[in-house]
Parts: C-alpha cells; structure tokens; sequence
C-alpha cells in the first residue's frame, strides 16, 4: 500500500485492489494470506470510521433536539 494517509475513501479503494488481486487467481498462497489480513485490517478500519460517523450524527441529532426543546421553553406561552 502507498503512503496515502489512511482514510474510509483510502481504505475502501484498496480493499478494492485486494479483491481484484485475489479475483485474478495470479497471486500466491503467501501472498493471497498477506492480502487478506490487510484486508481484515482495513475493513476493521472502515466500520469503525462508519461508526464513528453514525455516533456523531446521532450526537448532532440530540443536540438540535436538545436546541428545539429549550427554545420551545423560550417561546411565549409556553
């Protein structure tokens, strides 16, 4: 893998790499082992970056619930 700094979009292309690699059946057994446990690596790496987008969003959903609510306690009449 290049020196790319890791990111989802980095991760994702080059578990594509790997897949086509393996696809091609011109890899060998040492080879296709090194792969996939980059593989693993990297697709251990993406769910977590997906998670931690889920959680912020998630966080940023609370907060402007959190917003509405003290803002309806602001408004007259309430």
């Amino acid at each position: 893998m290049n020196e790319e700094p890791l990111t989802y979009e980095t991760a994702v292309r080059r578990l594509e790499e790997i897949i086509k690699a393996l696809d091609s059946e011109q890899v060998g057994l040492r080879e296709t082992l090194d792969l996939t446990a980059e593989g693993k690596r990297l697709i251990e790496f993406a769910a977590g970056e997906l998670e931690a987008v889920g959680k912020g969003l998630e966080e940023l959903r609370l907060d402007d619930l959190i917003e509405r609510l003290e803002a309806a306690g602001r408004e007259p009449g309430s």
